[in-house]
Formats: C-alpha cells, structure tokens, sequence
C-alpha cells in the first residue's frame, strides 16, 4: 500500500512554512493515478500559496509496481539501515522475479520509469550511454574527451522513423539541452557485449545502476 504523511516545507523563495503531502512509499497497482505523477516529477514539486514560487520537494519514497515486479528506491541521502533493506529485499525474493533498484536524485527515479515501461533493460541502456559518449569523445579529440565522459546523459524515449526503431538521448549542450537519436542497433550491440561479460551484473538487491556504476566496472 501507499504510505503517506503530512509534513511541514518552507517556501524557498518567501520563506513560508506550509502542509505537504509526502509519499513514503508508492504502490501503483492500489493508486493507479500516481504513476504518472512520478514519471513527470509533479509529485515532488508544490507551489507556494503565498508567492506562487514552484518549490522541489526532495524526500525518500520506495516506488512499487506490482503488475510488472518493479521497485525503486529513491533515497536522496543515501542513507537507509542494512536491516531495513535487507527485509525488502528478502521479502521480494519470497515474491519472486523481482527488479530492484536505488535512485539518489528524482531526475533518475523518473529515468528508470522510463526506461522500464520502453520493455528495455538498464544496464544496456547505461552501456548504450557509454558507447555513445566514448564515440563523441573520440571526434571531440584529447581537449573535451573528459569532459564528454562525465558529461550528464540520461534515457528519453523509443520512436519509430520509417519503420526503422531508434531511441533518443538526452545531454546538456551549451546551456540547453538537446537530443541525440541512437539507431536500436545500438541497444542489440550492446546486449551482445553484455551477454559475452556476465561480469557486468548489478549487485544483489536494490542496485545502483548508472553511468558511474558502469564507469567503475570498465575502466
């Protein structure tokens, strides 16, 4: 079940303290109506009823979605008791086949939903994010590869231009940020080199699976 709570926040702009609604945990099979709420981040964001001033509200939530075994734990700190952990974990092992990860920013939360409801694994999209940087470093040349590397990319949407299946990335370019369509080949390519590095395999429990976990494991 979805579990909330009233808390007080502070208007970042005007400094009033005002009620909100904080979701501690979120299952979307009983509250249906919340999925799209995360996917957009609207759920986290509340406006100020005395300035009007759009305020991020950045708290843990364990996200659950039954109908495809899915939970996401966004902890903002990083900081979560072993024991806790461990009896989800230990509990969703008795459920069976379930899929599990941890997220410390919203923007990532809403990235995974993404990516899971697109039917898409996201290791591969992180070795597809990779693949990708490592290819725009390389025309970069020496000065900006570094900078390529770490740069920020993240997961947007699948389409389909003349019967031809891509995915788009996103990435922060010159102050704005812009797209950049990867063909699907790219997505089976880098299953193939996952298939053939079983090594490459998220850690037991709630994962943390992004660019700097990979990074990690291939440098």
């Amino acid at each position: 079940m979805s579990i909330v709570k009233e808390t007080e926040v502070r208007c970042s702009k005007c400094g009033a303290a005002h009620s909100f609604k904080v979701y501690r945990s979120i299952n979307v099979a009983e509250n249906p109506e919340l999925k799209d709420s995360v996917k957009d981040g609207s759920i986290f964001v509340w406006e100020c009823p005395d300035c009007g001033q759009k305020n991020l509200a950045k708290y843990e939530t364990l996200y659950h979605d039954p109908a495809s075994k899915t939970m996401i734990w966004l902890l903002p700190t990083g900081n979560v008791q072993a024991s806790e952990m461990a009896a989800i974990t230990n509990h969703t092992k008795a459920m069976g086949g379930y899929r599990l990860r941890r997220v410390s920013d919203i923007g990532s939360l809403m990235e995974k939903l993404l990516i899971f409801e697109a039917g898409l694994d996201d290791v591969v999209v992180e070795m597809c994010k990779y693949v990708t940087k490592a290819e725009m470093a390389a025309k970069a040349g020496e000065e900006r590869a570094q900078e390529i590397i770490s740069m920020p990319m993240h997961f947007y949407r699948v389409g389909e231009h003349e019967g031809q299946k891509y995915f788009t990335l996103s990435f922060p370019d010159n102050g704005k940020m812009v797209g950049c369509n990867i063909g699907y080949n790219v997505y089976e390519d880098c299953l193939g080199i996952l298939s053939r590095n079983p090594s490459i395999t998220p850690e037991e429990g709630f994962a943390k699976v992004d660019s700097e976990w990979l990074l990690s494991i291939m440098q």
